[in-house]
Order: structure tokens, then C-alpha cells, then sequence
């Protein structure tokens, strides 16, 4: 769709290095008006960014260091929070320091508000697009959708089966893909289960009479919920030792597509938590209209509609 991506994305490409070379591949960058990538070094005690350019000094203002820091919508820690990692930037010019060295100022802003003017405000409901997890909440997951502008990834949106915490399912730097759920004055909600398949889907991925290894996501005074996938989940009986979080061994006595129930019979428990596996995306196209998770034919419909 466009070229714009999370930030870190570019720093590493041969294209990027080749501006960042010289103090003449970076003049040519201003000529050009190229978005570039490059590490904060530091952020001064006025919060102005300092660049790693390579032996060339560069540095972001304050005032230019994101979207809204200027008008005071955006806190410091927009800014602060990149010490050491890579930043977006477009250069605005080439001054002399105090000591008569070369400084290229530059501006993480303006690559932002070209990002959101020609890619982000271009975005409608169903488009799948790529992310990178910045940081976890209690009530979802923030990510980078392009040039470290941030959108919010529900907790109730990352997968089917329920988790209590972003962090049993993602961690901060995860590239994933995720699918827009609505556009609203420039922001973006995002959704990212519909990408992890249907219950068929995800059922066709196991047969009765398998022992497989679970987590137990909850437990009820009716049985406690095995996750299978984090699209897919069953339920086992009642176990004193049972806590959500656990990994289990599980033996699946029956399949129920009709009504979308796994039944397990838990064989063993373990001590360590689960590990956090990279998705595993059933779709990889570039939009999706509508998902129905419910098989064909179960007595309960669940569609998404994008």
C-alpha cells in the first residue's frame, strides 16, 4: 500500500546507510526531503534528541521530536523513551556547532505528519497492515503503525481465547500484523484475531484421542479453560492444582464443531509459565471484508464486519 513502516524498519536497509555515510549523502537526503532512520544517542536535559549519524552530530528539538509535544497533547516521554533506539526523522537543515562542525537539524514531525497525511489517513476498516508493539497496558497493547505514530490494540481484540494481560499473548518490539478496526479523526483501533483463523481452522489442527500440551487460561466452578491456540480454546474438569497461566498436558476425549466445544481431560501440569510464540496468521492477504470464527453449520454465528 505504502512505504511507511514502524519505526526500525529502514534503520538496517542498504538505503538508509547510504544517506548516513557522509555529510554529502545527508545533504543530498535534505535535497531530497527523504525519511531516514538513525538511534538517539541521547536526550539532553531540554529534551532535545541527539542522533547517531555516524561521526556527524544531528539533533531533533524538542519541539519536533513527535506529533502534539509542541501544542502539550503529547507528554516528554514520547521522546525520552527513544534513547537508544531508532527514530524517523527528516532533515531541515545543516548548521555548524560551537565548534564549527557540521550539525544536521532535523524533525521527527514532519515525518510523522507526511506519514499520517499520505498512508494513515488513507487507512479504512479491514486493511491489514504491519505493527510493532511499544508498550503493554492492563486494558491492551499500543502499536507503531508507521513512524512511531501509536494505535491501540484492545485487549479483547488480540486474540479469541481470553487472556488477562497484552503480555500472555505479545511483548514490546513484536512485529505483527494487525487488521484496522475503525478510523476516527486520525485515530486508529486495531483488532488482530481475525488473523489467527476460525475455530475450524484452528480445531482441523488437532484430532480426539491426542495428548497435546495447553495453558490453562481460566478457571470457573464448571471446569477450567484450556487454550489449545490463541484462537482456540476447551474445557476440562475441575482440578485443585489448576491456576490460569499454567502449561498443561491434555488429552482430547471428543470434538464438537456444532457447538463449537473441545472437551480435554487435563493429564499433567508444570510448574513454568507459558512462553510467548510468535503469531501464526491463517490469512495473509492485504484486507479482509468479514470474519465468521463460527463453523458452518454450529447453532451459534460469530461474524466480524469490518
Amino acid at each position: 500500500m505504502t512505504n511507511f513502516s514502524p519505526e526500525g524498519t529502514l534503520y538496517k536497509t542498504s538505503e538508509n546507510a547510504s544517506y548516513l555515510k557522509s555529510l554529502s549523502t545527508l545533504t543530498e537526503a535534505l535535497h531530497e526531503g527523504k525519511i531516514l532512520e538513525a538511534k538517539v544517542r541521547l536526550c539532553d536535559t531540554s529534551h532535545n534528541m541527539q542522533l547517531d549519524l555516524g561521526g556527524i552530530n544531528g539533533i531533533i528539538p524538542r519541539s519536533e521530536g513527535a506529533i502534539g509535544i509542541k501544542e502539550g497533547v503529547i507528554r516528554d516521554i514520547a521522546i525520552i523513551s527513544r534513547v537508544n533506539r531508532p527514530v524517523c526523522f527528516i532533515i531541515t537543515g545543516i548548521d555548524r556547532d560551537q565548534f564549527g562542525n557540521p550539525l544536521i537539524i532535523a524533525s521527527r514531525r514532519l515525518a510523522q505528519e507526511r506519514c499520517m497525511h499520505s498512508y494513515i489517513n488513507t487507512l479504512t476498516p479491514g486493511d491489514i497492515i504491519n505493527a510493532k508493539i511499544t508498550h503493554l497496558e492492563q486494558f491492551g497493547a499500543f502499536a507503531d503503525i508507521g513512524c512511531g505514530i501509536p494505535s491501540l490494540l484492545p485487549i479483547d481484540a488480540i486474540s479469541v481465547s481470553r487472556i488477562d494481560h497484552p503480555g500472555r499473548r505479545l511483548r514490546t518490539g513484536m512485529n505483527i500484523k494487525v487488521i484496522v478496526k475503525s478510523c476516527d479523526n486520525g485515530r486508529i483501533c486495531l483488532s488482530h484475531k481475525e488473523l489467527l483463523g476460525t475455530w475450524q481452522e484452528n480445531a482441523d489442527l488437532f484430532e480426539t484421542g491426542q495428548t497435546v500440551r495447553g495453558i490453562v487460561r481460566s478457571v470457573e466452578d464448571y471446569g477450567a479453560f484450556i487454550e489449545l491456540t490463541p484462537n482456540l480454546a476447551g474445557l476440562s474438569e475441575l482440578r485443585p492444582d489448576l491456576r490460569p497461566g499454567m502449561q498443561v498436558s491434555v488429552f482430547i476425549k471428543n470434538i464438537i464443531p456444532s457447538k463449537m466445544k473441545i472437551k480435554l481431560i487435563v493429564i499433567d501440569t508444570f510448574d513454568s509459565d507459558s512462553i510467548i510464540e510468535e503469531p501464526n496468521y491463517f490469512y495473509n492477504g492485504s484486507r479482509i471484508e468479514q470474519f465468521q470464527y463460527s463453523p458452518i453449520g454450529c447453532n451459534k454465528k460469530i461474524v466480524t464486519y469490518f
